[in-house]
């Protein structure tokens, strides 16, 4: 399966910059290859991703493992805590 990472490049939200950036650094440092998908590009990808995470108003990052929602257990293990 492939990791694959919802994401913003325009964003006014420090947070979501924030997040994302994280995100992509743990990604790298851990060598896990993954493709990105911005929610700018076009209202497809956005509403893609708000209906694979269930969730209509939500925001970018947003990480999946083939189709499998990763955004719990990626937060975990970026903490280095167990899930």
């Amino acid at each position: 399966m492939s990791i694959t990472v919802y994401f913003s490049s325009v964003s006014g939200s420090r947070e979501v910059k924030q997040h994302q950036s994280e995100i992509f650094q743990f990604l790298d440092s851990k060598k896990i290859k993954y493709r990105t998908l911005d929610i700018t590009s076009s209202t497809d990808v956005k509403e893609e991703m708000r209906k694979k995470v269930g969730n209509p108003s939500a925001m970018p990052p947003q990480v999946f493992n083939g189709d499998k929602y990763c955004g719990l257990m990626f937060k975990a293990l970026h903490k280095g805590s167990q899930y």
